[in-house]
């Protein structure tokens, strides 16, 4: 993650691709993309994949971006769930993802993450 941080910023593609943990180290996924908010430009979710073997049966999460957390020594992000919690989240099909302007969405999902 350091090849593109400068003064606490970070490329999209930086942290596209990085691996998430929680605060026991377990691995949660990784981050398979970014929604950004045209309006204002400030970054919404982050879309974590988690689950599955090989990409087969893996479930997208959209977690509020506000909820990770930098960890540059070990170049990955912190999410502070436990494992159980990420996996009864709502998420949803790599070939199905929702809208994510709608106002239920946004409710639902930031609730969950709180």
């Amino acid at each position: 993650m350091g090849k593109a941080m400068t003064n606490n910023l970070l490329s999209s593609s930086t942290i596209t691709g990085d691996h998430v943990k929680n605060a026991k180290g377990e691995d949660l996924g990784k981050i398979e993309d970014l929604m950004i908010d045209t309006n204002d430009g400030a970054i919404q979710y982050a879309v974590l994949s988690f689950g599955g073997i090989m990409g087969l049966g893996e479930k997208l999460f959209a977690v509020p971006f506000g909820r990770l957390k930098v960890d540059t020594e070990n170049k990955c992000m912190i999410l502070d769930a436990d494992k159980q919690r990420l996996k009864d989240a709502p998420g949803f099909d790599k070939d199905k993802w929702p809208d994510f302007s709608d106002a239920s969405f946004k409710t639902t999902h930031d609730a969950y993450y709180k």
